[in-house]
């Protein structure tokens, strides 16, 4: 980040002694790229081992499968003196083509349009949001096409590629294009990219809500990614996750994001996709609010923006039943309709699916999370269990209150959980002395248990707007808290500032990670004189 950057270029340029070593790498790799050399090099030997390079292979690419084609492509250019280029795995870029002579899925998509009530600028009546701003959510009041057919060897963009056949193996279905270097993409567009390889897919379901989805959204993390949930002799259940969002307006009116927190669903299939079961994609409706909304006020990427968020009772596609065969063969091998003469349909009779291997869906659900958010591989627990947990392990908790949702793509904390919360200290910390939790201020608001209530109560109390990370006694007491904005503040490098968590002995650590270590240690210190009362 710029701030750990300057941070390290006050380091360099204030007189501290380099090691022979270091001063070879300064040589080599300039300031910048020593910088990010030694933010991977965690034993601090001034060699990368491939477990040490392993998280910046999957922020960049999603795989370390898909980094090593990219890698092989870009040696074989190289060495041909032509230009080098990156391009995406094979598997990626392959077309799925249709089987005219396969089994057809019907999907059918329904939709509850969005409750304007929930969203916060309905309180004052939208006051000062034109109305042209909400044209295009006014509008959308049903799905754009209710009923499709597919063929069945389309969802073999689904199947895992050859290493990812194992019950509980995850694998990007599509990868992200954005990491820690890109930043997002612009808010000024109107019309998606065409959809390729597996996009195509993709980009047909989620086109029966609305025609403009746009398959890889603006911010972090992008793309699909799947679980093998169960196998059988003969089936494969995947579960899948999708972030995806739609832009709603079209000129003259300026761009509106609709950005649900997530589409998940789940796919029966045969091992060679020539027989679909059963498939359901849906936007979980489980949480208070489930929509992120971003809206412009002009054609320009600098144009004033404004935010929202809201609740979507129901958006999901589900197959009106098992993929059939177009035409049947009679016991003489004659080709018949797959609909019978007097043009009632052919009943067929599926056997049942005995599993040989599986996991939870509850299970292949948080690996996907995880594949998603590395910040999970810390459990964060519902509000109520979490201090139950605390109490029953004598521990304190680690809580985050906040506007949308932390671990979706409705969320307003996308900076605390890609930086400080997936760092490998903070995790460390926190497994070892935290339960951890995260929670929407409208659950909070509306809790009706009295002792829950009053545990929100407190958190309430100490809550500012958007992000509020809290240290709390099992019993609800809040011991340290600090907003996410002076958070940030205080972990901006000021050019007048003289660094004191930074050495060549420790090895980088960016000053946001050590500032957050230092506010949980701060709050376990604190918590023994509420212990000592």
């Amino acid at each position: 980040s710029a701030r750990s950057l300057s941070f390290f270029f006050f380091f360099l340029h204030n007189g501290f002694i380099l090691s022979p070593q270091q001063e070879v790498a300064i040589k080599a790799l300039g300031t910048e790229g020593l910088f990010v050399f030694s933010s991977l090099d965690t034993d601090h030997d001034l060699y990368l081992s491939p477990e040490e390079f392993k998280p910046i292979v999957e922020k960049l690419t999603g795989s370390p499968s898909a980094f090593c084609f990219a890698l092989i492509n870009y040696t074989i250019h190289s060495s041909t003196h032509q230009t080098p280029r990156i391009t995406p795995p094979a598997d990626f870029e392959e077309e799925i083509t249709h089987d005219p002579n396969g089994e057809t899925l019907t999907l059918e998509a329904k939709m509850k349009p969005l409750n304007l009530d929930t969203m916060t600028k309905s309180k004052d009546g939208f006051l000062g949001v034109t109305h042209s701003s909400l044209s295009g959510l006014r509008a959308w009041k049903s799905p754009s096409i209710p009923s499709m057919s597919f063929s069945a060897s389309q969802f073999r963009a689904f199947l895992p590629p050859k290493n990812k056949g194992t019950v509980g193996d995850t694998w990007w279905v599509i990868p992200s294009e954005l990491n820690i270097f890109s930043g997002y993409l612009p808010n000024n567009r109107y019309h998606p990219p065409v959809p390729r390889g597996k996009e195509v897919l993709i980009d047909s379901l989620l086109s029966m809500f609305h025609p403009r989805p746009f398959i890889k959204p603006r911010f972090a993390p992008q793309g699909t990614v799947a679980c093998v949930r169960a196998l059988s002799d003969f089936y494969v259940d995947i579960v899948f996750r999708i972030h995806a969002e739609f832009q709603l307006n079209e000129v003259p009116d300026f761009p509106f994001w609709f950005t649900p927190g997530q589409f998940t669903g789940n796919i029966i299939m045969s091992r060679d996709s020539s027989h679909i079961r059963h498939f359901l994609l849906y936007v979980p409706n489980d949480r208070t609010l489930n929509v992120d909304m971003e809206w412009l006020y002009g054609a320009s990427e600098s144009s004033n923006m404004e935010v929202d968020i809201g609740y979507l009772p129901q958006m999901e596609l589900q197959a009106t039943g098992p993929s059939t065969p177009s035409f049947i063969q009679d016991e003489e091998g004659n080709i018949l309709d797959s609909r019978g003469g007097g043009g009632d349909p052919v009943q067929f009779v599926f056997e049942d699916i005995h599993w040989t291997s599986e996991i939870s869906r509850e299970d292949a659900a948080r690996r996907l999370e995880v594949t998603f958010y590395p910040f999970k591989k810390v459990p964060y627990l519902p509000f109520s269990e979490a201090f139950e947990r605390a109490q029953a392990e004598n521990k304190l908790v680690h809580s985050i209150l906040l506007w949308g949702a932390l671990d979706d793509q409705s969320c307003s904390g996308r900076t605390l959980r890609e930086t400080v919360l997936e760092s490998s200290p903070v995790l460390a910390l926190l497994n070892q002395s935290f339960i951890s939790s995260w929670s929407l201020v409208k659950e909070l608001e509306d809790m009706q248990d009295p002792v829950e209530s009053q545990r929100a109560r407190l958190h309430l109390e100490k809550y500012s707007f958007p992000v509020e990370m809290m240290v709390a006694l099992p019993n609800g007491t809040i011991v340290h808290h600090i907003n996410a904005n002076y958070f940030l503040d205080e972990t901006s490098m000021k050019p007048d500032e003289e660094p004191t968590t930074f050495s060549f002995s420790g090895g980088f650590e960016d000053p946001s990670t050590a500032t957050y270590i230092s506010f949980l240690k701060e709050g376990l210190e604190k918590a023994k004189d509420y212990v000592g009362q």
